[in-house]
């Protein structure tokens, strides 16, 4: 692998005029794509083998035109104080707005006129339309929208307080300017590590390159694949992440092969050819780990998955294509002013037969204090990392509702005005599905059944079934006491569910409850009964890649097992900030609640593609310098002199473009951003540059054991490049003598040293 990027590496630089316009070309007939597409809808939930599934599954063959799964929209009021909205100036507002309603889109089904359908609060201060649609909400066109929104703001003119929920109306999230905090961040931490604008710039520049290609295919596709505006914020905030860190580690190992003297053409291919080799395979792991969220058979999950996958393979491709191509442009202004004059005094004194003492960077320094100290620092770094990951005991997973939005957002004042007027289970209400086909006396066992439900702990109201034309299927609402997301609403279901068997026993009618609430109950209890066998598959595929990289069997052990302390960790600080609600106003939770319940499971896939990244490239060098005839300790010293400051700045650049999708205001946004920043922060700084040198330190020879047999059996992928050095030293190209001569020198490097 590293002889054919050696190769591409090279081609790119000679001909960089011709890469550079085909990704411009791919970017602009992206960005066109995007541009002519429609934009993309809201999330829609569809749970394959669930019982909320089957029920509307059910209602759509029994309910033909019923629109089981159809958008719905709520318009809700409420009175000044003092005044009631039975008062007829009210009521005329109300029913204006039903009229516009009903005349906004052809799309919608129907519109329920809140003084005939008993959509009054009893105190008579709260009223809403209830508005549903032929469509669901990924089908539903912006005419539609629009005429909801037009008919909400006229009636926003009078004297009653208005707002509107529903997942009709689709509000964008806000990113805030902490999302353009996190690249300015990124910028300054390059400038630091690079000491030019020009090297500090490729990274963003490709980044951002491949974050538009990627961002604007979704875009594009959004109508067709049934995408989502959350599914492309994932896929920018990954992008990003990872487009940044690879292009980071190939601009640096270009800048120290030119350190060595080789001529720029050399030093692109050979950058590309053994730092490239690392991010191919790094890039690979993240992919696999987030195309296998297509395991939990959540198509929601797959399509995030997917696509922010999509976009590590552009990343991918960028870093070792494109910037070897922009660094043929660049030329030496890749080096500061100080930099290039430190490189003129080391060959003025390489050709006076002198060489200055180099002195011992942090990196050095560092590993060096924890190899005299490694059990000390084993200790405090694994219970450190424990102790953080305590809270992930009382963890509590759910779907986030309009609750959890902004108090500024229609949807959460909405959800605020139902909840006061009529109580917070109105919010989402229960939707139990009576099969009668089985039943002698269908209307006599639906009865049975209402009454049945009616007396179960925690429900609030049952109303009035509702027969299909044969008679056979009947529809029942149910009213919990409790909001949607609560763990109380929760019992609810699973008390109906638990009856459902006495009621097929005494009634012959089979019992299905579904609902936007039990929907989202089946998701988190799916993610919950996948997370175990996604994270065995996980750790599995990790500790096979690794065993294959660097030819060891407790290495890879070591970095699986890191891994899943960090993520345990990060879990914890996830539960409590969001659940427990421990600095909750620093970051925005304006409210707390239970976790998202795909937050472990998509997190395990991609911190463990991020943990592979910084193993890879930091352990690599490690191993390299153990090939090479070094001490075990030795080893450690180099790999932590050539990597650490590099792989800080990747982590620092992560961690600050995740955090800034902290600043979002979608909930699941912020968690996401907030859960990823923090595993990155403990799997980088704690696990890598603490646990790993101290394991291997103390492990000495041992971490290296391989046996025979299955050395011979595991493909070598000549991650580091070996095979590469080899065959340059003995076949070097024309043109180029001076890295013949250099090529037995060309592990050391000394230049990532200083970068």
């Amino acid at each position: 692998m590293a002889t054919f990027l050696y190769k591409l590496g090279r081609f790119a630089f000679r001909r960089r005029r011709f890469v550079a316009l085909i990704w411009v070309a791919l970017l602009a007939v992206a960005g066109v794509g995007a541009a002519t597409a429609s934009p993309p809808a809201n999330d829609s939930f569809s749970i394959p083998g669930t019982e909320a599934q089957k029920a509307f599954d059910l209602l759509e063959k029994r309910f033909p035109g019923g629109n089981a799964d159809g958008a719905t929209a709520r318009v809700v009021f409420r009175a000044p104080q003092g005044e009631k909205m039975t008062d007829p100036a009210n009521k005329a507002v109300v029913t204006k707005t039903v009229a516009d309603l009903k005349a906004s889109s052809p799309q919608v089904a129907s519109v329920a006129d809140p003084y005939q359908a008993r959509a009054v609060s009893k105190d008579g201060s709260t009223a809403y339309i209830l508005t549903s649609y032929k469509v669901n909400a990924m089908e539903l066109e912006d005419t539609a929208k629009d005429g909801l929104e037009e008919a909400g703001e006229k009636a926003q003119k009078s004297d009653l307080t208005v707002a509107i929920g529903g997942d009709a109306l689709q509000e964008m999230p806000e990113t805030g300017s902490t999302e353009v905090i996190g690249i300015v961040i990124s910028a300054i931490v390059l400038a630091i590590t690079f000491g030019s604008l020009v090297a500090a710039g490729l990274p963003l520049l490709t980044a951002l390159i491949g974050v538009g290609i990627g961002i604007s295919g979704i875009t594009a596709l959004a109508t067709t694949l049934g995408l989502s505006s959350t599914t492309s914020t994932l896929a920018m905030m990954i992008g990003l992440a990872v487009g940044i860190d690879y292009a980071l580690f190939i601009v640096s190992r270009y800048r120290a092969e030119l350190a060595e003297g080789r001529e720029r053409e050399e030093a692109a291919g050979r950058a590309v050819g053994t730092a490239g080799s690392a991010v191919v395979f790094a890039g690979l792991t993240v992919v696999i780990a987030l195309v296998g969220l297509a395991v939990v058979n959540i198509p929601m999950l797959s399509k995030m998955g997917f696509a922010a996958a999509g976009t590590v393979v552009i990343a991918v491709l960028i870093a070792i294509s494109l910037i070897p191509a922009l660094l043929g442009f660049a030329g030496k202004r890749v080096y500061g002013r100080k930099a290039r004059k430190r490189m003129a005094e080391a060959t003025s004194a390489a050709a006076e037969g002198t060489r200055a003492e180099e002195k011992p960077n942090m990196g050095t320094r560092w590993a060096r204090f924890v190899l005299r100290r490694p059990v000390a620092v084993l200790l405090l770094g694994v219970l450190g990392l424990g102790a953080a990951a305590v809270p992930a005991l009382s963890l509590e997973l759910g779907l986030p509702d309009d609750g959890s939005q902004p108090v500024s957002s229609q949807k959460r004042q909405a959800y605020d005005m139902i909840s006061d007027g009529f109580g917070p289970g109105f919010n989402s209400p229960l939707m139990v599905v009576a099969d009668t086909k089985g039943s002698d006396d269908p209307k006599a066992a639906v009865d049975k059944v209402t009454k049945s439900i009616a007396g179960i702990d925690g429900v609030a109201a049952v109303t009035p079934a509702t027969f299909n034309k044969p008679g056979d299927t009947a529809m029942l609402t149910v009213v919990p006491k409790y909001k949607p997301s609560s763990v109380d609403t929760e019992k609810v279901v699973a008390d109906i569910r638990d009856e459902a068997g006495s009621f097929k026993s005494d009634t012959g009618a089979e019992v299905l409850v579904t609902g936007q609430t039990a929907m989202n109950i089946d998701i988190s209890q799916k993610l919950n009964d996948a997370l175990m066998p996604y994270l065995a598959l996980v750790v599995g595929l990790a500790f096979l890649l690794l065993m294959i990289v660097f030819r060891s069997i407790l290495v890879p052990l070591k970095a699986a097992l890191g891994f899943l302390l960090s993520v345990v960790a990060a879990l914890g600080a996830v539960v409590t900030v969001f659940q427990w609600g421990w600095a909750a106003d620093l970051f925005g939770v304006e409210e707390t609640g239970p976790i998202m319940s795909m937050m472990p499971i998509f997190m395990i896939g991609v911190v463990f593609g991020l943990a592979m990244d910084y193993e890879v490239f930091l352990v690599t060098r490690m191993r390299e310098a153990y090939i090479h005839g070094e001490r075990p300790g030795q080893a450690v010293v180099t790999g932590f002199r050539h990597g650490a400051r590099v792989v800080t700045a990747a982590a620092v650049i992560m961690i600050s473009v995740f955090a800034g999708f902290i600043g979002s205001s979608e909930a699941m946004v912020k968690m996401i951003g907030f859960g990823l920043a923090t595993a990155v922060l403990f799997d980088a700084f704690v696990v890598r540059m603490a646990i790993v040198p101290a394991v291997l330190g103390l492990l000495g020879k041992s971490a290296w054991w391989l046996p025979r047999w299955l050395d011979k059996a595991l493909p070598n992928v000549d991650v580091e490049g070996e095979g590469l050095r080899e065959q340059l030293a003995t076949d070097t190209p024309a043109g180029h003598g001076k890295d013949a001569k250099n090529a037995k020198e060309s592990d050391k490097d000394p230049e990532l040293s200083r970068v």
